[in-house]
């Protein structure tokens, strides 16, 4: 049986102790979170995303052990177990492999080879596979078969099912599958053409191409995909030329001199070109398909993770704008805990055009609520709303400015039933400039009331496994509301339930006892909440954090397992030079006793004031008001295999190009840059008429 710690070890090249305690936490149900931030000394200190991955990989090789033992014990019920066989499916180390050596004892429908089989062909099949006979042998033997009784009522008939019967096995066997996959893989060639060549869509570099297997981009595949999901695109793997027929003939080494070698050669070419060929490629594809969303699903995560993290602006009023065409912009005022004030609609946009007017509101509600900020949604209408705020601004007295706030899955939110149950007697629409002017305020605690996926940080997000794509961003939010901490006294269930350890109903739960209860005033009253055992304290309680409580240990990072080191600590005289002493004397971790010390050092801090604040604006650029050469700040609103989009506050987001991203040679743009950056660019290129822009962050 595999060694599965010793893979793990070898395979994230971690130390045999971080992977045996890391594994032996994840059995006990410890939550990734409260593993990564308070068990380093087991860990040797992992981070909370190779916490992860390691776990993903350990459900696959238990599985896959899993999968072996079911595998064997299905052939052994046969009679087929060979000991060749057995070690095979042991030493296998994908689940693929494994699947390639049992399918040739998979129960199958009825095929033309179990047809041949039941008119009693395979002893003949077996006659020509082994090529024991020959000559006038080999003819009597082919004679012997023929019945009229099993519908045998000739020598073609029969040679043709044993045929079958042969093609079949041919293309079942796991090593003549090994063998053409990895030709496929290294010589085919991907081929697309168009459905319609005098149609035009997105698809049309695809309308005539073609891109080795071996080298074919995660976003082409995916682009590829969708194009022939859409019904666009033709799609095929060719192998250029490359006879695979010949060469698994070739593979089985039969005597080309011998009767039966004819009939062996078109079998083998039949099942090839039927059965094995049509498998292969449609596993290839998978098996693509499975890379590109993998990377896809990594780089969306990478893409959340610096947009849920990104600094709250507290202490600020904040007017929202939906933008919008025919049915308006609709404005809501929020106050600086995210109340809401008042609402509108006006008409700055085709085809009503009411500027004025508009105008004339928004200074109204600026005025009469001090609003601070703008935040303007980035869908329709955005940027030609911002020029009429941008044009606003420049005739009030007042210093506000605006910023463009990415609005994706707001419209989610606002028929959701959290939008419902904040505000139930509002309009759908008036909900989503709510949640546009809230994320602004605390992109956090706003961003957790919509799925993940929706929020929109990615590349085909739709067309992905949305399994596995909820699960990853599920574990990114996690990770970010775990790292922040999260206000026991004010935070919505949407937030809570993030929490390590706390599941919906817990969460609901927590709500309802602060409604009953009012605020909590210290952790230990989390244990009468109900539903939340010893268990689930253990895992949340250093989460959740309470200003102004009875405790102050309560509004710090400090696990209450932990409390009595950290008030001994408080009572001594120490400096930095003496912490393995100190470890020592108070019998804890050096890795604890440091994040106690941060704690003790910066009570109630938030990480996210360290990331880079928002671009703020007051005036708009226009895409006539660029030159090449012009250098700009802006802010990274998405990163894709290819390069970054970056908003430099005109209508479209420019794009660097991965080639452009760094002078040095890099492999993905997540080396250099991430969601949220605000980098300074260069324009290298302007297409007015295609309102493109190429920029550059290379050094000149």
């Amino acid at each position: 049986m595999m060694d599965i710690l010793k893979v793990l070890t070898d395979e994230f090249k971690l130390k045999p102790f971080q992977v045996k305690n890391t594994v032996e936490l994840l059995d006990e149900g410890n939550t990734i979170p409260f593993i990564a931030r308070y068990r380093k000394e087991q860990t040797g200190e992992l981070q909370d995303m190779v916490i992860r991955d390691l776990s993903n990989r350990l459900t696959y090789l238990r599985n896959l052990e899993s999968r072996k033992e079911e595998v064997i014990r299905l052939i052994d019920e046969q009679g087929k177990l060979t000991d060749e066989l057995k070690n095979d499916i042991l030493i296998s180390d994908t689940l693929q492999r494994i699947d390639d050596l049992y399918r040739p004892f998979r129960p199958k429908r009825r095929t033309r080879a179990t047809i041949a089989k039941e008119k009693g062909l395979e002893p003949l099949s077996d006659i020509i596979w082994s090529q024991v006979l020959d000559g006038e042998e080999f003819k009597r033997a082919i004679a012997n078969f023929i019945d009229e009784e099993k519908e045998v009522n000739n020598e073609d008939e029969a040679l043709a099912g044993a045929m079958d019967i042969i093609a079949e096995i041919v293309s079942d066997d796991a090593d003549n599958r090994e063998f053409i996959k990895k030709i496929i893989n290294n010589k085919g060639i991907l081929t697309t053409e168009a459905v319609d060549k005098e149609e035009k869509t997105v698809y049309e570099m695809y309308y005539d191409y073609k891109e080795p297997v071996k080298s074919m981009a995660n976003h082409r595949i995916l682009a590829i995909n969708r194009g022939e999901k859409d019904k666009k695109l033709k799609v095929s793997l060719d192998m250029d030329g490359v006879d695979l027929a010949e060469l698994l003939i070739e593979k089985l080494r039969k005597d080309k001199n011998k009767d039966s070698f004819i009939y062996i050669q078109r079998a083998v070419e039949d099942g090839y070109k039927r059965l094995l060929f049509p498998s292969l490629e449609r596993e290839i594809r998978n098996n693509l398909t499975e890379r590109a969303e993998e990377e896809a699903i990594k780089v969306f995560a990478l893409n959340l993770k610096p947009l849920i993290m990104q600094p709250p602006i507290k202490g600020k009023n904040v007017m929202a704008i939906d933008p919008g065409f025919r049915t308006g912009c609709k404005v809501a005022v929020v106050d600086e805990t995210g109340k809401m004030m008042d609402f509108t609609t006006v008409y700055p946009t085709e085809p009503q055009n009411k500027v004025e007017e508009t105008k004339a509101k928004l200074k109204e509600l600026i005025n009469k609520y001090n609003v601070d900020l703008i935040a303007i949604g980035n869908g329709t209408a955005s940027r030609e709303t911002e020029m009429v705020v941008a044009e606003m601004l420049r005739e009030i007295d007042r210093e506000v400015s605006y910023i463009i706030v990415s609005e994706a899955g707001a419209s989610i939110y606002s028929a959701s039933e959290v939008g419902i149950k904040e505000f139930p007697d509002l309009d759908v629409s008036i909900r989503g400039a709510v949640s546009i002017g809230r994320r602004l305020q605390d992109p956090m605690a706003e961003l957790v009331k919509i799925e993940p996926r929706h929020i929109g940080v990615g590349q085909y997000q739709h067309d992905l496994n949305q399994g596995k794509l909820d699960e990853a961003l599920t574990g990114v939010v996690e990770d970010c509301v775990n790292t922040v901490g999260v206000d026991l006294n004010t935070a919505s269930p949407s937030l809570l339930k993030y929490v390590a350890g706390v599941s919906t109903r817990v969460a609901n739960s927590l709500v309802k006892a602060r409604e009953e209860k009012g605020k909590f005033s210290n952790r230990k009253e989390l244990l009468k909440v109900k539903g939340l055992g010893e268990k689930t304290f253990i895992q949340c309680a250093g989460f959740l954090r309470i200003p102004d409580g009875d405790n102050p240990l309560d509004n710090t990072g400090v696990h209450p397992e932990s409390y009595e080191v950290a008030e001994k600590l408080l009572k001594m005289n120490y400096t930095k030079g003496e912490i393995e002493k100190i470890s020592e004397e108070l019998n804890v971790g050096v890795l604890t006793l440091e994040d106690i010390i941060k704690e003790l050092e910066r009570p109630g801090r938030d990480p996210r004031d360290e990331m880079p604040k928002p671009i703020l604006r007051q005036d708009v650029l226009k895409i006539e008001d660029l030159k090449e050469g012009m250098e700009l700040n802006g802010t990274i609103r998405n990163v894709v295999d290819f390069g970054a989009f970056v908003d430099i506050g005109v209508k479209e987001d420019g794009l660097v190009h991965i080639s452009q991203l760094s002078n040095k040679f890099i492999k993905h743009p997540k080396e250099v840059v991430k969601v949220g950056d605000v980098v300074k660019v260069r324009i290298i290129e302007v297409d007015m008429e295609r309102g493109r822009i190429a920029l550059s962050m290379k050094e000149v």
